[in-house]
């Protein structure tokens, strides 16, 4: 039995019938579509978004980066059992794609993105925003999307939506190759009849693994714990997706061991769990790098080991320190010359807590104590941060945090990406949820806070979503608030000016760029821009896009704001400028390093002296073998 469908109608209806399974529970695996219609898919798939509008939500967005960032903030929030599906237009519309995709392709977080393409008939050739390629004539702008794609195909016969839809669900679904997938659409393909067996439009779930470890590797996992004195957890993202909090939990507080915690894995233990010692690596905590230094075990749990977690190789320097890595991708498992324990993170933690019992194995009182002390007095530097003596007085961004600290519970969600802010708040953000803190940190991609606050806050409707903010990241992507306002999505930004690339400017003046072109300031006599800040008005930006702005001047302000922008149910954004920070009550610096060349010859004294030290740290890298 067949039904006669355009190709749009049959991927949409095949798409709204997908489901996925883990524990015994079943979702959509496509919640909704987000679009922006050209006329490379109006006809097509926007047409058969109006034709089955009843089964598959829509949603209209401002710019196609933004909406891949909303899909993604949806997908990590449904612990990428749900995602959202994306369609483009031809030309600009579909290379605004790419970053999108890197950021989901590089975080392993699923999305389906449904590029319009050029004509596969050639009726006219070139057709409008078409790239000619001279020396390949089934190029298109498109095949930028394949190198940061876990799976591309290119649809230009009816019938081979069959296969590509089913492959495409496969590599979403799965917890190894998820991240983006894109299914490029030839405009006049979409629009194509076809008879589609019924069979393709069957209600279909997909199964979400969760392996379990091999005998042999499990058992030589138990004999390297129990061999370690200073074992140091570090949990990655993976904790997260896996739903392994609770597993984590357990081996901690069976076998004491502390745990510290990558961007992406903050949150793993909340921030007053015993064994939890705060973020690792060169915005981590002071607590848990010292640990990290002197471990002869790191047991790494779902992280990937980028140079952040591990200082650029300069981190991990005790004297024989040996990797145990948990990881359901063997790719990751054999980092650091490790020994894999290749399993989904909850079941491998669950049999590794079980077999660790049998021996009735736990680190010392002494390696306890120590790391508790530690925490405490990582804890009163943080209260020192977060203090503000005076209340009527512009606050430090530190302070900001603080403000906020105090208002929220387990149930609000705290998004950010780049900036300063991601290095202050995994040093001093106090986690109370496993879900509590989405940092995007694996690409860092200005502009993701706003949509994905948007997925977020689509994904738990009940929860307050806070999108924290730099100036220099709203001026990337502010778009999303008109979304926002459209369809009544009450998220929340803090929004902080300080005037600049905080962050890249201190990086600047580290490594003997003296700052320069990373302030927002008019244009100096010499040339530099060390002028008056410039006279903008991004809380008169904001409010231009429909969303409501509390403008904050001082701590006690910023208190106010805060408490009234949670607890309001429209779309708010709370506008402050903050003040330098001070010794007292700025951020902790780094408490370790990161490789960022600087120029091997310089005339400048600052260069010159950054060289100098950039040396002092390579030498202490090392290669674990």
């Amino acid at each position: 039995m067949t039904t006669r469908l355009t190709v749009a109608q049959a991927l949409v209806r095949f798409l709204a019938a997908q489901y996925t399974e883990r524990d015994g529970v079943r979702q959509r695996l496509i919640g909704a579509t987000w679009g922006i219609f050209g006329h490379g898919n109006v006809a097509g798939l926007g047409q058969a978004l109006v034709e089955y509008a009843d089964v598959m939500p829509y949603h209209q967005g401002r710019n196609e980066q933004s909406m891949v960032h909303a899909a993604v903030g949806y997908a990590r929030q449904s612990n990428r059992l749900s995602t959202h599906a994306v369609t483009t237009s031809i030309g600009p519309g579909a290379t605004n794609l790419v970053t999108g995709a890197a950021l989901a392709t590089i975080n392993h977080l699923p999305v389906l993105l449904l590029p319009g393409d050029v004509f596969a008939t050639r009726p006219a050739d070139p057709v409008l925003q078409q790239l000619e390629v001279p020396y390949a004539g089934d190029v298109s702008v498109n095949d930028t999307l394949r190198p940061v794609s876990r799976y591309f195909d290119r649809v230009t016969r009816p019938e081979a939506l069959i296969p590509a839809a089913l492959q495409a669900m496969r590599v979403l679904t799965d917890p190894v190759e998820t991240g983006a997938v894109t299914l490029a659409l030839p405009q006049d393909v979409q629009a194509e009849a076809y008879d589609w067996p019924e069979a393709f439009f069957a209600e279909r779930t997909w199964a979400v693994r969760r392996p379990g470890a091999d005998p042999a590797e499990l058992a030589e996992a138990v004999r390297a714990v129990r061999a370690a004195a200073r074992p140091l957890v570090v949990a990655g993202g993976g904790v997260h997706h896996s739903r392994a909090e609770a597993a984590l939990a357990e081996f901690a507080e069976a076998t004491g061991i502390p745990v510290a915690s990558t961007q992406a894995g903050k949150g793993s233990l909340r921030h007053d769990h015993p064994q939890d010692v705060g973020g690792v690596g060169h915005t981590g905590t002071a607590t848990a790098d010292e640990l990290a230094r002197t471990a002869d075990l790191v047991i790494g749990v779902g992280t990937r080991y980028t140079d952040f977690t591990t200082a650029s190789h300069t981190l991990f320097a005790g004297e024989g320190v040996r990797f145990l890595n948990l990881n359901i991708a063997a790719h990751d498992g054999h980092k650091m010359a490790g020994l894999p324990l290749v399993a989904d993170a909850r079941s491998g933690l669950t049999e590794l807590t079980q077999a660790l019992e049998l021996h009735a194995h736990r680190v010392t009182d002494a390696y306890v104590a120590e790391y508790t002390d530690d925490k405490e007095r990582w804890e009163q530097r943080v209260d020192a941060c977060y203090e503000a003596e005076e209340v009527d007085v512009r606050p430090t961004q530190p302070q900001v945090l603080g403000a906020l600290d105090a208002i929220v519970d387990e149930t609000d969600v705290i998004i950010n990406a780049a900036g300063s802010l991601p290095g202050d708040l995994h040093k001093l953000w106090r986690t109370r949820s496993r879900d509590q803190y989405h940092l995007e940190y694996g690409y860092s991609c200005m502009g993701y806070e706003i949509p994905a606050a948007l997925g977020v806050k689509l994904a738990a409707p009940d929860r307050p979503v806070w999108a924290l903010v730099g100036d220099g990241t709203y001026l990337m992507m502010p778009t999303e608030i008109v979304t926002a306002v459209q369809e009544g999505i009450a998220i929340k930004i803090v929004l902080v000016q300080n005037h600049g690339y905080a962050s890249i400017g201190g990086l600047s003046e580290e490594t003997g760029g003296e700052r320069y072109g990373t302030a927002y300031r008019h244009r100096a006599d010499d040339g530099t821009f060390t002028g008056a800040p410039l006279p903008v008005d991004l809380a008169a930006n904001a409010a231009s896009l429909g969303m409501r702005v509390l403008r904050a001047k001082t701590v006690r302000e910023l208190r106010a704001a805060l408490a009234e922008a949670r607890a309001a149910d429209t779309p708010t954004c709370v506008y402050v400028e903050t003040r330098t920070a001070d010794t007292v009550s700025g951020a902790p610096e780094a408490q370790a390093w990161w490789d960022v060349p600087v120029a091997e010859t310089a005339t400048r004294p600052s260069a010159v002296k950054a060289r100098e030290l950039y040396e002092r740290h390579v030498s202490t890298r090392r290669r674990h073998l």
